[in-house]
């Protein structure tokens, strides 16, 4: 008799990147997807200046953290000296230690083998098919071809969102290069402005000013890719007292294996925990102060003071987002990702009260109910004992990728630094990473007076 598979199991363990492969049907079965995604890699090669640089080192973590999720042969960096960790990310002390816990390995040289991504004044030896260098200057992020040094930017005022951002642009060029969806990638400069993201990112006005104030008070709903996303680039700000910050963390789930691959702040061992309290474990090691709600989220409770007054939403459920607007919050930002094979490379970020109300945009969202069991690995699994019910979970979990989760993050929190220095908001930013360029951003008008609350910055620059 044969044995029944386990699909449930399967769809808690899958790598949300490596499904990519499976519902793209060039891979026969699960272990045919696996072993293609392990022969993906990086190299990174880190300039001196970077490494004394907080908005280089943003970048560099950044581009561990979702490479060595997403590109499972591994990451290599090269050129790190013990050079002081100039961003908090505990319980680490110096560079090197926070590239290896994140899964890097520190090497002498760059591999010629592998994509390379270069930080700051890092070697770009010839050799490589491929190789890029982030960039960044104030609010404004990216990358350029890693020969094409006149294309950088001043690279002199620090904002670390400009650093993860730019991080998590270089590892989605890598990885459109290894998938060879893009012809163009590595060849290209591409970037964005988060204070006026509707700006060429290299328009002089896109660099934004200098920041003095950190938002200081937050209830983030949901803690799953996009959440820890938020979390990631929060907890990279250089506060001024990090225990004047409150954030309530609301989900109702644990963290299952398949995390790992998208969420930045999973690690293996975390797997089986709840995420609230994983992430307010993570966030007191921070300094901030913490409360959690072990709950879906629902429209038919009241926020008030004391509760936060801004929301950060990071679901997909399109009945907890059309309800955004009806709990109290007095402004909500929210993103979504996109999920399946041709679209997983897309964010969207909202702003509530905004032109649309979330009800227009989600009270009759119909969900996609095609399921492809016709691919060659749901087949094989079908063959192997599969049942159709467990099947029809696994083709229906998402695609997804840590890299735009991280960029969508960035866009997040560089929202809420608009709204506590005096920028503008906007009610939409919709963009897709394989031509970054070809974006809809729309300004908020005529939004009403607000106080997010907020705190100081350790230094005016927010490096």
């Amino acid at each position: 008799m044969m044995d029944t598979i386990d699909t449930a199991m399967i769809a808690d363990r899958l790598n949300r990147l490596v499904k990519l492969a499976v519902d793209t049907g060039e891979a026969a079965t699960i272990e045919d997807a696996q072993r293609l995604f392990a022969g993906y890699r990086l190299a990174i090669s880190v300039g001196a200046d970077a490494a004394r640089s907080a908005t280089g080192q943003a970048a560099l973590l950044t581009a561990v953290n979702t490479s060595r999720r997403s590109l499972l042969g591994g990451v290599e960096v090269a050129g790190i000296a013990d050079a002081p960790l100039l961003v908090p990310l505990m319980p680490y002390r110096t560079l090197d230690e926070a590239v290896l816990g994140l899964g890097g390995k520190i090497v002498d040289a760059a591999r010629q083998d592998a994509p390379l991504v270069v930080i700051g004044d890092g070697a770009a030896k010839a050799g490589h098919r491929f190789a890029v260098r982030t960039t960044f200057e104030g609010w404004t992020g990216g990358i350029v071809p890693a020969d094409a040094d006149a294309m950088r930017l001043g690279e002199r005022r620090e904002l670390v969102p400009s650093g993860v951002l730019a991080g998590a642009l270089a590892v989605a060029e890598a990885f459109q290069h290894l998938r060879g969806n893009q012809p163009a990638a590595g060849r290209r400069s591409a970037g964005l402005s988060l204070w006026r993201p509707e700006l060429d990112w290299r328009d002089p006005e896109a660099a934004g000013p200098d920041i003095v104030r950190l938002p200081s008070a937050l209830w983030l709903i949901g803690l799953g890719n996009l959440g820890q996303a938020y979390l990631w680039t929060l907890g990279l700000l250089p506060y001024a007292d990090p225990y004047a910050v409150r954030l309530v963390l609301q989900d109702f789930d644990v963290l299952a294996e398949s995390n790992d691959s998208t969420s930045l702040l999973t690690q293996p061992a975390l797997v089986g925990q709840y995420k609230t309290r994983a992430m307010a474990q993570w966030a007191e090691r921070r300094g901030f102060r913490t409360a959690i709600v072990e709950r879906r989220f629902r429209p038919d409770f009241r926020a008030g003071a004391p509760d936060p007054a801004v929301a950060l939403c990071g679901v997909d459920n399109a009945l907890a987002r059309a309800g955004l607007e009806d709990v109290g919050f007095g402004r909500i930002i929210e993103a979504g990702l996109g999920s399946g094979t041709s679209d997983f490379l897309g964010f969207r970020t909202h702003v509530f009260p905004g032109a649309r109300k979330a009800q227009d945009i989600w009270g009759s969202d119909a969900v996609d109910s095609t399921i492809h069991l016709d691919l060659p690995a749901y087949k094989s699994l079908a063959a192997s004992g599969a049942d159709r019910c467990g099947l029809t979970r696994l083709a229906g979990r998402t695609v997804g990728a840590p890299f735009v989760g991280a960029i969508a993050g960035a866009a997040v929190v560089a929202e809420l630094l608009r709204l506590v220095n005096g920028g503008r908001g906007y009610d939409l930013i919709d963009a897709h990473l394989k031509d970054l360029s070809h974006r809809t951003v729309v300004p908020a008008e005529n939004l009403p007076p607000f106080n997010p609350g907020s705190t100081e910055a350790a230094t005016a620059a927010a490096g």
